[in-house]
């Protein structure tokens, strides 16, 4: 079983129309392998995906590779993906599934100056983002910190168009807001996150706060700009 490290935190129809998304999706990854798989949501709101068969060793590492993959458990120094729960003075609070949760401290964000509400607001960190963050090494001294390909992606959204991100949506819902608002040409593609984060990857020319302000009428999301 693999737990995937992307939570479904809406509900009623909503819930049933991004299960139904996820199954897509896992199908695409993994349906052509010689295995079996069932796709369930656990009571902590993270999708596994059990998997049987004789490539299910092949299935899992393709699983645990496009969504990342929770454990229970850390190994120092190693890195795992959480997602973002919380923010405060002191630092962000990832949850990493299993009832546990990971406090990155301000100080080991890493995304430059500014409290850490003030680099979310600045890097469009949707609550429920899927973050990379290492382990502690707690007999060096070292605390959790963000990853350095994470910050290296977080980086890389600024030096572009813009982007405007959301949560509580698919993809496809999010493209077709975007296409119901009128914008379609204004945007070059909308980024899959995790299944409920996205990311509106703006054209040349197009004003990220104007599209959000334009879009943010037909998606009860929570909806950020990253401004280049």
């Amino acid at each position: 079983m693999v737990v995937l490290a992307t939570k479904v935190y809406v509900e009623g129809d909503a819930r049933d129309r991004s299960m139904d998304s996820l199954r897509s999706l896992v199908d695409n990854a993994i349906g052509d392998l010689d295995v079996s798989f069932e796709v369930g949501l656990r009571d902590d709101e993270f999708p596994s995906v059990t998997v049987e068969g004789d490539d299910e060793t092949v299935a899992r590492n393709v699983l645990a590779e496009e969504w990342g993959e929770l454990t229970p458990q850390f190994e120092p120094g190693e890195t795992y993906v959480g997602t973002l729960d919380s923010w405060d003075d002191d630092g962000f609070v990832l949850d990493v599934g299993f009832g546990n949760e990971v406090r990155v401290p301000a100080e080991e964000i890493g995304l430059g100056q500014g409290t850490p509400e003030q680099i979310r607001t600045r890097f469009g960190l949707v609550q429920h983002l899927p973050m990379q963050f290492v382990s502690a090494l707690p007999e060096e001294g070292n605390p959790v910190r963000l990853a350095d390909e994470e910050r290296d992606r977080l980086y890389e959204w600024t030096r572009g168009n813009g982007r405007v991100n959301v949560n509580s949506a698919t993809r496809a819902e999010a493209r077709a807001t975007v296409n119901r608002a009128g914008h379609a040409q204004d945007i070059v593609t909308v980024e899959r996150l995790g299944l409920l984060e996205q990311s509106i990857v703006c054209s040349e020319g197009t004003d990220p706060p104007g599209l959000l302000a334009s879009i943010g009428q037909y998606m009860p999301s929570e909806l950020l700009c990253v401004v280049p």
